[in-house]
């Protein structure tokens, strides 16, 4: 297994690759996974229960500032319950920031959506070989002015967090 990030083309074999057309941002993150057993729904939640502090400290400063404009305080990416059964986990259901879009053995998507805009994240498992991967994707569609700034700010933010917490999969 590689701890390794890499940077990476949404895989085309995403549930959410179709949404690249017309999306304001994009972006995948893939590292090395010592076995494809595990379902992709345990993968996401390892990987967020193990966000680090400091993406977290961040998360409260943003649900701070965007509550002053009236959007949502989403809490903290690391709030996941680690006694929760994975088989009691349904479509609908919040986990952490997100809400539960689609789950398969294969891929969970989780999204949420705001007067500002909509955000999909995508877990892929990913088999080449005797190599599997987690890639971790994310889409985002802006809806107005609110959300380009938002975006002005959270995009260069997402591409030091988003690699930051996929690399503490390997911890």
């Amino acid at each position: 297994m590689t701890s390794r990030v890499e940077h990476i083309p949404v895989p085309r074999n995403s549930m959410i690759h179709h949404e690249i057309q017309g999306a304001s941002f994009y972006d995948c993150h893939r590292i090395g996974i010592d076995t494809s057993d595990a379902p992709a729904l345990a993968l996401y939640l390892k990987t967020m229960g193990k966000t680090p502090a400091w993406v977290d400290r961040l998360m409260v400063l943003r649900n701070t500032v965007v509550q002053w404009v009236g959007l949502k305080d989403l809490g903290a990416l690391s709030k996941i319950d680690p006694n929760r059964p994975l088989n009691s986990y349904v479509v609908g259901d919040r986990i952490g920031i997100f809400t539960l879009l689609a789950v398969s053995d294969q891929e969970v998507v989780l999204g949420d959506s705001d007067k500002h805009l909509d955000v999909k994240v995508s877990v892929l498992k990913q088999s080449e070989g005797d190599k599997h991967h987690m890639a971790v994707s994310t889409i985002v569609h802006v809806h107005n002015t609110l959300g380009r700034i938002y975006m002005f700010f959270v995009g260069p933010a997402h591409k030091i967090i988003a690699p930051a917490v996929v690399a503490r999969f390997s911890t």
